[in-house]
């Protein structure tokens, strides 16, 4: 398993316009990408501006595949909420329990 890790800032009191963004275009989007798994997408408390979006996906391919194709789309819905450019870092994925999270979540 792999994960990207993208970290940005928020525009002032963009942080609704931010999770509907997310929530009815940027997912969507995901979840026609090959080898995609998930979604973890963290806002800090508060009034903060600072986003942790954490994807992850099946293998390392499939996650170039999303940077080179469809996550320019990805930016340009997010111009409107996001201050400056946002840090992309990769990694490989030492241990999970997504796939136990994911059993039992369809196990209800």
């Amino acid at each position: 398993m792999y994960s990207r890790h993208v970290s940005m800032h928020l525009k002032p009191n963009t942080r609704a316009e931010f999770t509907r963004a997310l929530e009815k275009e940027i997912i969507p989007i995901l979840r026609k990408q090959k080898g995609f798994q998930d979604e973890i997408t963290f806002l800090a408390p508060g009034a903060g501006t600072e986003v942790v979006a954490i994807s992850l996906w099946e293998q390392r391919e499939n996650a170039e595949a999303y940077h080179r194709g469809a996550y320019p789309e990805v930016l340009k819905t997010l111009a409107k909420v996001v201050d400056g450019t946002p840090e992309v870092r990769n990694f490989e994925v030492a241990t999970s329990t997504f796939d136990k999270v994911a059993v039992a979540a369809g196990s209800r």
